[in-house]
């Protein structure tokens, strides 16, 4: 009887510790899989890491330490982790879990371990009699510490992970080096990299057959999969986005695909918290240009400080485009903004121009497509067709995309991430833009030390351009409110929300008749408070 009523108090205790479990993966693999941000991660989120109400069932141990209370203590187990369960996080995630190969892989170990464990603790009691407490105790902290037991399936895991994707490394350069006909084209930056992706596919796609890597498949695992699984012999050009955390991450990509020409976007403060300084992502982000081949051509933002301030290392043809820089090789003049887009005129180093009409708002924008039309011009796309093809360029989805959200709220979302040039160009355009402006923000992250700064420096700049300030994120948005105090800004002109849900709701309680609303980042799940 009392075999029987543990093991169905083992099937409740199981289910919920694998929704905790389930929920580590998880944030294992928006850490990238690597064990060092993942422990980061762990230390800033103890709350999200141990539970209170997971100690909750040491009751039962407790309890069973008692003479002839054994059957109490499994009866109380049992109700305890049924209510656990039916108890469990079920929130919206903004970014599902994806289970590729590597996660069930990842899932497997981490069940053998549980198995393991749970299996000879089971067995000691069941064998040797001993007494229940031990075998309620382990099980209870096996569920306790199932972040810890997913960190070490990880490390496990970790060199057959290293030998499988060195495996996939190999095989897709070897497709590389077979793809003859096939030019590769590496785009990098601090931020604009993934818009002059998508830019440049839709205008160099309007000569030649064009292959880029989906969504934000920029790492070396991402180009790797890309390459894999899409690139064909029929592909005259590979369009790979090269992103970057730490050092040495655009060489490892460089290395990979060969690339022969070269874009170099921006350079900022992203990343810094792995970065550690602005030196070492100027560094990182130049790989992808000092890696260039004698006969490649690298294509660079001459308006952008950062990159001026380093030259470049190779003996690859520089092309420079800009806006306010003088002795260009692709400039853009006669800027002028509507309801409609923007117009320009791109004019090049030997006179010649090309007329660009876009849907796209803001300056960050013409720099995107200056480059792209730089790099398409370069590689032999007439002028006509570049102009035709400009004409057809979409908004990235969550980069200043414009949304008709209701009849009277217009929204530019540019929710996909934020940095402290973007946010500032973002805010820029909604400050161009006619009705009542509404900002909802959670701030930037991953901006080491200069963290709080920068994010006082976005809500002090946020007060004289917004009517009202929706910030999302008690805790997170500090310094923010810190910003918005230092200028006098309104109290009743400003609301913290608790979450995204939240603050959308206070958007539609405060809209105007005619109301503008940037939602200006959009934190993954491993921020939520």
């Amino acid at each position: 009887m009392l075999s029987l009523l543990f093991i169905i108090g083992v099937v409740f205790w199981g289910l919920y510790t694998w929704s905790r479990l389930r929920k580590a993966i998880h944030m294992l693999q928006q850490n990238s899989y690597r064990n060092e941000r993942y422990v980061k991660w762990m230390k800033e989120n103890r709350k999200r890491v141990f539970k209170k109400r997971d100690f909750i069932p040491l009751i039962t141990a407790l309890i069973a330490f008692v003479n002839f209370l054994d059957n109490v203590a499994i009866l109380l187990f049992i109700a305890l982790y049924l209510i656990l369960y039916l108890l469990r996080e079920t929130g919206k995630e903004k970014k599902k879990l994806v289970v590729t190969a590597r996660v069930r892989r990842l899932m497997g170990t981490t069940v053998i371990l549980v198995a393991l464990i749970a299996g000879l603790s089971y067995y000691f009691e069941l064998i040797y009699q001993v007494e229940l407490v031990p075998l309620l105790f382990t099980y209870v902290a096996l569920t306790i510490v199932s972040y810890y037991v997913v960190l070490l399936a990880n490390t496990i895991n970790s060199p057959i992970e290293k030998k499988i994707a060195q495996g996939y490394f190999n095989d897709a350069e070897r497709i590389i080096n077979e793809s003859k006909n096939t030019e590769v084209i590496g785009i990098t930056g601090s931020y604009g990299k993934t818009s002059v992706k998508h830019i440049l596919n839709t205008i160099l796609s309007s000569h030649s057959n064009v292959l880029m890597t989906p969504e934000s498949y920029n790492t070396k695992l991402g180009v790797t999969i890309t390459v894999r699984n899409m690139l064909r012999p029929f592909h005259n050009f590979f369009i790979a986005e090269m992103g970057a955390k730490q050092e040495n991450d655009i060489q490892e990509i460089c290395d990979l695909v060969h690339q022969k020409y070269g874009i170099l976007t921006a350079i900022g403060e992203q990343h810094l918290e792995t970065f550690k300084s602005l030196d070492n992502i100027k560094k990182t982000k130049y790989e992808l240009i000092d890696s260039l081949p004698d006969d490649g051509i690298g294509f660079l933002n001459k308006d952008d400080k950062n990159i001026m301030s380093r030259k470049p290392q190779t003996n690859a043809r520089i092309v420079y485009y800009g806006i306010y820089a003088v002795d260009l090789d692709y400039k853009a003049e006669n800027i002028r903004v509507s309801n409609k887009g923007t117009s320009f005129t791109v004019v090049k180093k030997d006179g010649t121009t090309i007329e660009i009409q876009t849907k796209l708002l803001g300056e960050h924008n013409i720099y995107n497509i200056l480059s792209a039309v730089a790099t398409a011009s370069e590689l032999g796309v007439p002028e006509k067709k570049i102009s035709v093809a400009a004409k057809k360029i979409q908004p990235v989805e969550h980069r200043m995309e414009i949304k008709k959200h209701s009849a009277n709220i217009t929204i530019i979302d540019d929710a996909f991430n934020s940095n402290p040039v973007g946010s500032k160009m973002a805010l820029e355009v909604l400050g161009q833009m006619d009705g009542y402006k509404v900002l909802i923000t959670p701030g930037m992250i991953e901006l080491g030390e200069e963290e709080y700064n920068l994010n006082k420096k976005l809500g002090q700049h946020a007060t004289s351009v917004c009517d009202y300030i929706i910030l999302v994120g008690k805790k997170q948005t500090i310094p923010l409110q810190d910003g918005l105090k230092e200028e006098q800004y309104p109290e009743s002109q400003y609301y913290v929300a608790q979450n995204l849900d939240d603050a959308i709701a206070k958007m539609n309680e405060i809209a105007k008749e005619k109301t503008v609303v940037l939602i200006e980042n959009d934190l993954p799940d491993t921020f939520n408070e």
